[in-house]
């Protein structure tokens, strides 16, 4: 479906953008997750047509569209501010892209309707977008990009200015709507809770390049590069040497490593102990007193004196001494 080949783009003398290159299949939901300034927003306005690359292509179905204005790529796009016509009412800003269709009125009514009920704001037709929540005009926003039946959805930060709760009522409901529609779709954050939600496929970018690849699960549990650990918060990384039997050497004891690849004993690595897989046991090779347990939505952030955080599914007492064990399979080696 959707081909973006080698796109090179500058912003003020510096390279935002370097050879990027990826696809988007037929239903499929691609998210581009990093942190503000990677290029992320930059490629969604090139692959919209509003701004063109340096260097590279953004095709369709094999058609180049270089010289396709964005109004005739047939791309929704839906931004964080929803940018939403204030003077229009929710039914006449979802009918805006109906009507530089010239389509029939009679056809323009029916979709505005069909769309106002799949993002669940039937009867809001008359109402003014002004007096809406942000959840609902968020939706009407989505109404809007959905109406003319694109071919490829984008969404730029969509749900960034909404609360905690609001956000995660969104996602659910967008989820759903993108399984229902087929629409294929670039979502473009920097909240890996919504891209991992979300996507089929997560794109990791940093400095404007794409630094792993993968599915959600695949990207967490293995994130690939000392940078992408530390950003998607996937648990420890240490400095280790390689000792023989399939260990390495850190500062919290020898742990065992899935290696990706062969090392020599004594060579100087970079290690991922990974968030989840640690065990508290009555004995093991790392141990030592709690002195803070903080709650996370996903476990406990147990702190032990002189030694790094570590997450564990269940919290263990205040001042007690505990044992932990690592699996091979949590212990990856990133350099």
């Amino acid at each position: 479906m959707l081909e973006v080949n080698n796109i090179w783009k500058s912003y003020q003398g510096q390279l935002l953008l370097r050879g990027i290159s990826f696809t988007v299949a037929e239903g499929e939901t691609v998210c581009l997750l990093g942190p503000s300034g990677s290029g992320k927003s930059t490629l969604l306005r090139i692959i919209a047509g509003l701004e063109s690359p340096e260097q590279g292509q953004v095709c369709w179905a094999g058609e180049d569209l270089a010289f396709v204005p964005a109004h005739r790529r047939i791309f929704g796009l839906v931004f964080q501010d929803y940018a939403l016509f204030p003077h229009l009412t929710v039914a006449g800003n979802v009918a805006f892209g109906l009507k530089m269709l010239d389509l029939p009125k009679g056809e323009i009514d029916l979709r505005v309707a069909t769309t106002l009920k799949n993002v669940n704001l039937t009867g809001f037709n008359g109402r003014r977008v002004m007096d809406l929540s942000g959840g609902e005009q968020q939706r009407v926003a989505l109404a809007r990009a959905l109406a003319p039946n694109p071919r490829l959805l984008m969404f730029d930060e969509p749900l960034g200015a909404l609360d905690r709760s609001l956000r995660e009522q969104l996602m659910a409901e967008l989820r759903r709507i993108l399984r229902i529609s087929g629409v294929p779709a670039i979502y473009v954050t920097h909240d890996q809770e919504e891209a991992f939600f979300l996507a089929d496929r997560v794109l990791l970018l940093h400095e404007g390049e794409i630094v792993r690849e993968g599915t959600p699960a695949e990207v967490w549990a293995d994130p690939g590069s000392i940078w992408a650990a530390k950003f998607l918060d996937a648990g420890n990384v240490l400095p280790g040497v390689v000792l023989p039997g399939g260990q390495a050497k850190t500062v919290i004891g020898s742990l065992p490593v899935e290696w990706q690849r062969s090392h020599q004993v004594g060579e100087k690595v970079t290690l991922l102990v990974h968030r989840r897989g640690i065990q508290q046991v009555s004995d093991g090779p790392v141990s030592g007193v709690v002195t803070d347990v903080i709650f996370r939505r996903d476990g406990y952030k147990v702190t032990l004196e002189n030694d790094p955080d570590f997450y564990l599914p269940e919290a263990p007492q205040m001042g007690k001494r505990i044992y932990l064990k690592f699996p091979p399979s949590g212990v990856k080696c990133l350099s």
